[in-house]
């Protein structure tokens, strides 16, 4: 009996993570909520913990900190383990200071637009949109799982595919998942969200 009881457990396990393509009506459904709540956001602030997944590494790396958006759209990214290391996207640029070794890296203007862009609308999950994206919808389990991939070759040559993961009910992004042309890939969990709060100008300081 035991026997039977742990295959039921397993295959319970399976069925529960199994990725389900999603209705047209309940993608319209869910595209809705999504926006209506990503309208509403003028500024984020949340913890994260970002897994990097490289081939050549046995273990993944993991670091954590803190991320910033506000009303004005700069965002900031400031990792507090293993090591402190921030990186701000502000008018078109991007800032980073690395344990007070600052500096501001020459980019290439349409691609930078496009990662911040691309970043802060996949956190507020207004993503959707996008015409350099193909886009398609599952269920899995109780969350919700949007896989895009890239249409542009110049991001793709970066980025190309990114999965996100909504909880079941909620209309922001828990999980962001960053996918290379290698394969290697980046995992960033978000938690302690907290919405609409005013955010210090000092904190994208440079």
């Amino acid at each position: 009996m035991w026997v039977y009881s742990i295959i039921f457990i397993v295959a319970l396990g399976f069925t529960t993570n199994q990725e389900t393509k999603m209705t047209t009506a309940e993608i319209a459904s869910f595209k809705q909520l999504v926006q209506n709540q990503a309208k509403s956001i003028s500024s984020i602030q949340t913890d994260f913990t970002q897994k990097k997944s490289m081939a050549f590494l046995e273990n993944d790396v993991i670091s954590k900190g803190r991320m910033l958006l506000n009303a004005e759209g700069n965002l900031k990214w400031q990792y507090t383990e293993p090591n402190k290391y921030s990186i701000i996207f502000k008018n078109d640029r991007i800032y980073i200071n690395d344990n007070g070794n600052k500096s501001t890296p020459s980019v290439d203007q349409r691609l930078f637009n496009k990662i911040s862009a691309l970043i802060s609308s996949s956190i507020k999950g207004d993503v959707f949109n996008d015409a350099e994206f193909s886009y398609e919808y599952f269920k899995k389990g109780t969350d919700i799982l949007v896989k895009m991939s890239s249409k542009d070759k110049t991001l793709a040559k970066y980025i190309q595919k990114i999965e996100l993961i909504f909880p079941k009910n909620e209309a922001l992004v828990s999980q962001v998942k960053l996918i290379e042309p290698s394969g290697d890939f980046t995992i960033i969990s978000f938690t302690n969200r907290k919405l609409n709060a005013v955010i210090d100008k000092k904190e994208f300081e440079h």
